[in-house]
């Protein structure tokens, strides 16, 4: 637990919460959260935590097409969503 450091951000009293390596760049994973959450806010239309309960196969989803082994995969939210919707259309 030594080499390894929780980067935190609370959005509308919700908190998304990041374990990182010790050197990482905090910035960098407080952007990866901050766009995280806008994807979830434009593919959910207004995010509450009801959506993450009850729908947590879509987030994890969602954590699938930004995330690769711990590492930020995807940063442009329009490939996400674009990608999240033909997989929605595929249910």
């Amino acid at each position: 637990f030594r080499n390894f450091k929780i980067i935190y951000r609370r959005y509308a009293g919700l908190y998304f919460c990041i374990c990182v390596d010790v050197n990482d760049n905090n910035l960098a994973y407080l952007e990866a959260i901050h766009n995280f959450v806008e994807v979830l806010n434009e593919y959910f239309h207004n995010v509450c935590e009801l959506d993450l309960v009850f729908n947590f196969y879509k987030v994890y989803t969602v954590v699938d097409e930004m995330f690769l082994a711990g590492e930020i995969r995807e940063t442009s939210q329009t490939k996400v969503l674009k990608q999240l919707l033909m997989l929605q259309s595929l249910e």
